[in-house]
This record gives C-alpha cells, structure tokens and sequence, in this order.
C-alpha cells in the first residue's frame, strides 16, 4: 500500500482526498490518500517519520515554508520559489524529498480556453504561495501582472488603490487569496464589481463553493468567470505522474 495526502493547515474545504481515493478505486491502485492538517510547518518532519510516503501535495500556507525541508528542487518550482508536489525517492535504506510545482500546469491548461487576446495585463489579487506560480504562469503567457494585497508595499497594490482605470486596464482578475474558500462563502476579495465589463476574466482558485462569491459578482457584470476546480484535477494529474515517473 503506497501512502499519499495533502499537507496545509486547514483542509475542510479540500476535494484532493475524494479525487485520488475515487482514482485508486476506479483503476484498482493499491494507494491511499489522506488529508493531514499541520498546525506549524515544523510538525513535517514528525509526520514523514511516521508514515513512509511516496508523494504529498502542499496547500495554504506552506507552500513556501515547506522548501527548506527539501533535499532537491525542480528548476521550475525554484524559478516560483514555492512547492506543491513532494515526490519521496526511497534508495539504499535513504530517503530524499524533491520538490515540483504542478500548480503551474494546471492552471495555465484551465485558464487557456476562454483567454482572449486582449487579456493582456492582470491583477493578482493575494500574495501567497499559490500567487508566485499564476505569476510565473501569467509571465510565460506574455501576460503583464501586478499583485493585490491588503497591505500596500513597493510594487504591490493595496485594495483600496483599485480603480476604474486600472480595471480597464487590467481585464483578466486572478483570486489566489482563500478569500470565499469554505465555510466562509459569503466573503470575496474587496474590489469594485459594479466597474467590471463583460472583457473582463475572472479566475477564482478556489473551487469550494462552486460558484463562489467572488465569481457571482463577476458574473453579474458580464464578466467570464471560472472557480479552480480544473486547476486541482490538472495539478492533480501532474502530481501523479510525477510521483510515478
């Protein structure tokens, strides 16, 4: 029985655990998958002494502080500076973590469809682990970004400086914040929806609720709106064939 799972801090709202339990099931891999909820990155090395893993995904918020717990970096997840796929390589009664970042692909392979070509600048609204990847994602694209924060900081906008201007200049709107995440699904990122136009894309990583707050307002401008869901089963599938490669 090969072990998986998720580290973050706090997981209730995750659909990895069903998604790879119900692939295991269906193609009869003998792999469990389980959810562990850290309440301090330093906990890490407790639990990998505990369990034999093959592989873990890494959420919010320790997909920068779990890097110095590594023993090798893919270049890409270098390049981000943030990891999401730990593959655990087993030799010589040694083990050793290698870091990736499959949140790349399954972003980029979700946004894609309903990119226009005037989506030429975006706004990063958070500045978490998961905002560095869509950065380098956005940068690979051709696509201009600028982050959001709720803090204002040297090239870094704070909310309250969203305009009309700088959201007609920024058509695609990306929330890597956990901002409407489960169970708070009445909150959204605080910027002024009744300026948005139907040019505008709207991308929501969060995927639980479906339709999260932050995409009905979009959706209620004219707005292209998508949640996360297809990014988790593309970074998902990208995990797995890391793991097994």
């Amino acid at each position: 029985m090969r072990n998986f799972g998720l580290i973050g801090k706090t997981l209730q709202h995750s659909f990895s655990k069903q998604f790879f339990t119900e692939k295991f099931k269906n193609e009869n891999i003998q792999a469990q998958y389980d959810l562990f909820e850290l309440n301090d990155i330093n906990e890490f090395s407790h639990l990998t002494k505990e369990i034999e893993f093959s592989g873990l995904n890494v959420t919010i918020p320790y997909k920068e502080q779990i890097i110095p717990f590594l023993d090798e970096i893919d270049p890409t997840a270098k390049a981000i500076g943030a990891v999401n796929t730990i593959k655990f390589c087993h030799s010589n009664g040694t083990q050793s973590l290698c870091g990736y970042n499959t949140d790349i692909i399954g972003f980029t392979d979700s946004l894609l469809p309903d990119l226009k070509p005037y989506h030429k600048k975006a706004l990063i609204l958070g500045t978490g682990g998961a905002s560095k990847a869509i950065q380098y994602s956005l940068q690979q694209l051709g696509i201009d970004t600028i982050f959001v924060s709720r803090t204002k900081k040297e090239d870094i906008l704070c909310y309250e400086d969203i305009n009309k201007d700088i959201l007609s200049d920024h058509l695609l709107i990306i929330n890597c914040s956990p901002a409407g995440m489960f169970p708070n699904i009445d909150s959204a990122p605080n910027i002024p929806y009744n300026l948005l136009t139907n040019k505008h894309y709207l991308f929501d990583l969060v995927y639980n609720p479906e339709n999260t707050l932050f995409c009905q307002l979009g959706k209620e401008h004219g707005a292209i709106t998508k949640n996360g869901l297809d990014m988790l089963y593309g970074q998902a599938v990208a995990s797995w064939k890391i793991w097994n490669k």
